[in-house]
């Protein structure tokens, strides 16, 4: 459950590095595994001089305001088989204009449940699916 002033860990190569949520996109208190939110970045990756004209994913400076879709959270998620799933920390994927992922690679598993939402490029970005 992710609601206002939530940190995200950021878990594609975009730049950004930690995120906090300052708006959910759905008429609710909060967000959760699917659902699209608008995020800060609160700590990036430094650019330098030299990647900054090589790499377009590189532009993610601190104080930027993205939108994101939650890939993780903390709160257990329950399945429709009866089982909950739990992850360790809560985790997004910063996205575009056109609702794709800004990053070229996802770092890290992300929840089964995106297939069902249709996030589909993330789910096949990324590396498992649990």
């Amino acid at each position: 459950m992710i609601q206002l002033k939530s940190r995200l860990t950021v878990i594609d190569n975009s730049g950004a590095l930690v995120a906090e949520c300052i708006k959910v996109l759905r008429n609710a208190r909060w967000a959760e595994v699917g659902d699209e939110i608008v995020v800060a970045v609160k700590k990036a990756r430094p650019i330098s001089d030299k990647t900054s004209a090589s790499l377009s994913a590189a532009k993610i400076r601190k104080g930027d305001v993205r939108r994101a879709v939650v890939v993780r959270t903390k709160k257990e998620i329950r399945r429709p088989d009866g089982r909950y799933v739990r992850f360790d920390d809560n985790a997004c994927v910063l996205l575009n204009n056109q609702q794709q992922p800004l990053g070229s690679r996802i770092l890290g598993l992300v929840a089964a449940e995106l297939r069902f939402k249709n996030w589909v490029k993330i789910v096949s970005l990324a590396p498992r699916v649990v």
